[in-house]
């Protein structure tokens, strides 16, 4: 751990992506705590009030109001909530799958190899929003079909990275010995193949969260991701487009925090690939 923290404050990029990470991760768990008024209640009286901050200190309302009156900050701390909700669970949902199909494609090989890998170029040869524009207009939109979307249009980085690894893997002296004595194909996967092809599946996951996040913003966004009145970063952003010029505050802070937390996972995600390859290790 004492490394691992050296390692981190050694790269000024490194240190920022964690800092900022680490923080939304805190919010977004102690969102309800964290509140300082309903994020759902509507108040006409308070209808796009500005932001107020001054050199006295903070109002009752820091970040303003929206059109409907409701608490700004309220609404982005929950909404950071839901879309790292959204984001990590379809990045482990789709990681998993990845990675099994990967294992499966890389060390049996044949007709399963074939049949992942040609279903794995289909998918990259499809335009990934239209896909997820087409499954969320079909299936509904609602946050366990957000979910499933987002994970369907990630595994392939994963499937075919872990493939390649499993392909460089499968004849090395280890897994031949294993397979020598007569350990079963499962186990080698899991105990033998898997430990060392895991960490490039990691590194990639933690890039693939930036990537889900702004899908998740973009979905919202166009109205097929979480609904009202769920608060949520990109529908948010599409509430605010209108009122640019009269009521700035509505899109530019959940636009900001979108930024921070997508350039915050990239940062961190560029740090760990250093990290974890020697060769890159010490350049930052």
């Amino acid at each position: 751990m004492k490394a691992f923290i050296k390692a981190i404050l050694k790269s000024k990029a490194g240190t920022f992506g964690w800092i900022f990470l680490i923080l939304f991760v805190f919010i977004s768990v102690l969102s309800p705590l964290l509140t300082p008024h309903d994020p759902t209640f509507a108040n006409l009286q308070l209808r796009m009030a500005p932001p107020t901050i001054s050199l006295a200190g903070l109002g009752d309302y820091p970040l303003g109001n929206d059109q409907l009156g409701r608490d700004m900050l309220s609404r982005l701390l929950v909404g950071s909530r839901v879309t790292l909700l959204v984001a990590a669970s379809a990045v482990i949902l789709g990681g998993i799958g990845g990675v099994l199909l990967g294992l499966i494609s890389g060390y049996f090989g044949g007709w399963p190899d074939r049949i992942i890998m040609r279903l794995a170029d289909i998918q990259l040869a499809f335009p990934l929003m239209l896909l997820a524009l087409i499954i969320v207009a079909v299936m509904g939109p609602n946050l366990r079909n957000l979910i499933f979307v987002l994970a369907l249009t990630s595994w392939v980085r994963y499937a075919r990275i872990v493939r390649g690894e499993v392909l460089s893997l499968r004849e090395r002296e280890f897994v031949v010995s294993a397979r020598a004595v007569g350990a079963k194909a499962w186990r080698i996967l899991l105990k033998h193949i898997l430990p060392n092809a895991i960490t490039p599946a990691i590194i990639v996951g933690t890039l693939e969260l930036a990537r889900v996040i702004i899908m998740e913003s973009a979905l919202s966004f166009l109205g097929l991701g979480v609904q009202p009145p769920n608060p949520s970063w990109g529908r948010m952003l599409a509430d605010g487009r209108g009122y640019m010029y009269s009521a700035w505050w509505l899109a530019t802070f959940p636009g900001v925090a979108i930024l921070l937390l997508v350039l915050s996972v990239n940062l961190v995600g560029d740090w760990m690939r250093d990290y974890f390859d020697p060769r890159l290790r010490g350049r930052k």
